[in-house]
């Protein structure tokens, strides 16, 4: 049996919704047992994104100004959006826009690893998809930078699978939608 087959996402948690006026902020917090030089490198290098993220990177998200193509995996048609990095404070805080969605990703150094914290708009209609996606891109980082990867779970592959069908229920009861 491989370590995918024998992957069970846990409970749904570490994540809240906020609102203010119209728009809704999904926040994810995850403590990992890995630096957070490693970690930024995960989240900024196109190569490791595409072991992990629900988009694949034609460049580098290190670098404030860069801009780059991040495409979506897995839907029927790929939604290519480009993003300028607007903050790269390594090994700190990156932002930058996909699709129309700020995004915001905060490491800090705990004990031997790191909290790490991502903010990012949503359509209230998606919370629980998107917590539940989520959750499960941090499970597959996570098992990426232990050394035992797992290969990426997302899109529509990711909704037939029998751990987000559970997640999505439980963050859908989390935040009463």
């Amino acid at each position: 049996m491989t370590d995918r087959e024998q992957y069970t996402p846990g409970p749904a948690s570490g994540a809240q919704v906020r609102k203010d006026g119209e728009k809704w902020t999904l926040i994810l917090v995850r403590e990992l047992c890995h630096s957070p030089e490693k970690i930024w490198q995960a989240l900024t290098d196109p190569a490791q994104l595409r072991e992990w993220a629900p988009f694949d990177a034609d460049g580098n998200l290190s670098r404030v100004g860069a801009t780059v193509k991040l495409t979506t995996v897995g839907p029927p048609t790929p939604h290519v959006t480009e993003t300028t990095v607007t903050r790269a404070d390594a090994p700190k805080v990156l932002e930058y826009n996909w699709g129309g969605f700020d995004m915001r990703w905060q490491l800090e150094a705990l004990g031997g690893g790191t909290r790490l914290t991502l903010w990012t708009n949503i359509d209230r209609r998606f919370i629980a998809m998107g917590a539940a996606g989520w959750h499960i891109c941090f499970d597959v980082l996570d098992h990426l930078l232990s050394g035992t990867p797992i290969g990426r779970i997302v899109g529509p592959k990711a909704m037939k699978f029998a751990g987000w069908q559970r997640l999505h229920a439980e963050y859908a009861q989390q935040f009463s939608i």
